[in-house]
């Protein structure tokens, strides 16, 4: 028996950034805002494939060792793919983890994470300014 999850899962076809190409995109022509915990860039895409809202996720070496990098991307895919309804569908999004956010995810756990996303998801606009 096949299982989907809310993040899009297994059974279906990744909706990920995964080259540097697709991340450098974002970072150079994509808008941004930010707060102390995190960056999040968007930039729409030119092809309408249906595909829905990509994601691409940066965890660096400041916000800790590979256990807590692994539980920030974690709490952040879950609350980007909580928060994607309100998002264009044709369109990227890279989110940058600051070192705060190692703090925000061990001390409000997820409801924080999706919290803090949800704002900057208001600051950048939903579907119709994107």
């Amino acid at each position: 028996m096949e299982s989907h999850r809310a993040s899009g899962g297994r059974g279906r076809k990744r909706r990920r950034l995964s080259r540097s190409a697709e991340f450098e995109r974002v970072y150079r022509q994509g808008r941004s805002k930010g707060n102390r915990f995190l960056v999040l860039y968007a930039f729409p895409r030119e092809e309408a494939d249906g595909e829905g809202p990509r994601l691409g996720l940066s965890v660096g070496r400041r916000v800790g060792g590979a256990v807590d990098r692994t539980r920030v991307k974690r709490a952040l895919r879950e609350a980007f793919w909580e928060e994607a309804r309100r998002l264009p569908e044709g369109s990227d999004y890279v989110v940058v983890a600051r070192p705060e956010s190692l703090g925000l995810t061990e001390r409000e756990g997820m409801a924080g994470v999706r919290a803090t996303l949800a704002e900057l998801v208001d600051e950048l606009g939903s579907r119709e300014s994107l």
